[in-house]
């Protein structure tokens, strides 16, 4: 039986990893805290030492990791992933990184004879608990065909958006619609509570119209409890909503809105938020 590695086991791919290795795969792990491997191990799969063990034993491999400069360091830093890549050994990111870092990985694993697919997911801690992520890809079409059985343990809707750097792109656009939208909902939520507008009706409003949304019924709940049970860290939703405007000044798009939800979340990270739910930015808002 082919195994399959995973590099990166933080709330997204510890939670990616457990669904392959339930779905009956020989799954290697590797995380820098070598502690968080071990609920995988005591679900069936193994623990390797480095990536690049990972990559060596593996026909393909799936890294999820936290930004452009972690997926980088795992890839191209000693005993990295790319140290493992040759003919016969894949590799597929599923991390959200900016485009040309997926570009700048896919040429280096090329280099050395191997397959490489970015696949950054749109989805967070309970859709990535229950297999049904949203997965962005972009790069080798042919691995991309070879990858679906996996890919499909993890999410419920795969698509193939072209090169790479394509995935990146699309995921970059989702979660600053998405960062744009927490803003304006912490808004009109601190905007109501400050007029005496009780939470819960605002929540019942939005609900029954044209707004009405999984994401502002699920966090409004929790936000009207002052809960904040991490699910996407806030300081992942501001470090997408820097590389989105990085990818507007690139292609000279303003982006006001963005602009504007970015320097909210800044604030929240000031403010210590960082770790906790991006839905946390209401705290800050409402002063």
């Amino acid at each position: 039986m082919a195994k399959y590695g995973f590099l990166g086991l933080g709330i997204m791919g510890s939670a990616m990893a457990a669904n392959l290795v339930k779905g009956g795969l020989e799954v290697v792990v590797w995380n820098r805290t070598p502690d968080k491997c071990l609920p995988l191990v005591q679900l069936g799969a193994v623990a390797a030492s480095t990536p690049r063990a990972v990559v060596e034993e593996c026909a393909l491999t799936f890294a999820m990791l936290a930004d452009p400069a972690a997926a980088s360091a795992v890839c191209f830093g000693p005993e990295g992933a790319l140290e493992g890549i040759a003919s016969g050994r894949d590799y597929v990111d599923m991390s959200t990184v900016d485009a040309g870092t997926a570009q700048r990985i896919a040429g280096a694993v090329a280099a050395r004879g191997g397959r490489y697919l970015e696949a950054p997911v749109s989805g967070t801690r309970k859709p990535a608990e229950d297999g049904t992520l949203i997965i962005l890809a972009g790069g080798d079409r042919s691995l991309f065909d070879d990858a679906c059985g996996p890919l499909e343990m993890m999410g419920s809707k795969i698509l193939y958006l072209g090169e790479a750097g394509t995935g990146a792109r699309m995921k970059l656009v989702i979660n600053m619609i998405m960062g744009g939208m927490m803003t304006a909902f912490c808004e009109g939520l601190a905007l109501g509570e400050k007029g005496g507008l009780r939470p819960e009706d605002i929540l019942e409003v939005l609900g029954a119209g044209a707004l009405a949304n999984p994401m502002f019924k699920g966090k409004g709940e929790l936000i009207r409890r002052g809960e904040y049970p991490t699910a996407f860290p806030l300081k992942h939703m501001q470090k997408d909503l820097r590389l989105a405007l990085a990818l507007g000044d690139e292609l000279a798009q303003p982006l006001h809105c963005a602009a504007a939800a970015n320097e909210a979340f800044k604030r929240a990270r000031a403010r210590g938020w960082s770790e906790a739910d991006f839905s946390a930015l209401f705290e800050v808002i409402r002063g």
